[in-house]
This record gives structure tokens, sequence and C-alpha cells, in this order.
């Protein structure tokens, strides 16, 4: 690999990944379940987070990115939007849940879930 290369990765904090721990526990899913990111079309700015548990990856077209034992799956065009995004946990106030902060995302509307990207 050479310098101007890098890999691609999703960054976990400590916040999400105990977050993913007590989901799985608290909701029974089976050994081995991983937290499935997607990045599908719609909501207001163009595209949208889809998460979801899964036990199964596909061999050729998934990533695993991992923290604590806790492991977080995408599909490697998911992963093409969310290259250095960092998966957090928030908890205030108002509401608690994953947040995405998103390098590549040039905008997003107010709940964070949907964001727009620049295709030039």
């Amino acid at each position: 690999m050479d310098a101007q290369q890098k890999t691609k990765e999703i960054l976990i904090t400590d916040s999400a990944a105990k977050q993913i721990a007590r989901m799985i526990e608290k909701t029974g899913q089976p050994e081995g379940a991983m937290l499935r990111i997607t990045v599908n079309g719609g909501g207001c700015s163009g595209f949208q987070y889809g998460f979801d548990f899964d036990t199964q990856k596909s061999a050729t077209d998934d990533i695993v990115f991992e923290k604590g034992g806790i492991k977080v799956v995408t599909d490697t065009l998911s992963l093409d939007f969310l290259d250095q995004a960092a998966l957090d946990y928030v908890s205030d106030l108002g509401a608690a849940g994953f947040k995405i902060v998103n390098p590549n995302a040039v905008a997003s509307c107010g709940c964070g879930n949907s964001f727009s990207v620049d295709m030039g």
C-alpha cells in the first residue's frame, strides 16, 4: 500500500460499543450478533442511515469493525459513504440514540439520520 492509500474504516466510540453490548443482551440477540449499518437512498437530504442486528456476514461484500469484542458490519458500498465516520451513542435531555459523525457529509437534516454528499 503506498502512502496515498489508506484503509477505509468506521470508528466506534466506547459509548457506542457499550450501548451495542447492552442492546444485544437486552433484545436477546444470538451469539455473534453484529450491528449492521447501511446507507440507503432517501430521507430529506438524499441518503439515510439504517441500523439493524445481523449474524450473517457476506464473505465478499461486508467489512467488520471491532471494538472491545463488539462488532459493527457494513457493506462496501455503504463504507464508501461512511469512511472515517465515527459511530457514537449520545444521551441527553431530549433523546438518546446512535449518532454518526460523518466527515463525508456536506449537509444533514435536523434529526441527523439523513445526509448529503458532494458527488462532484
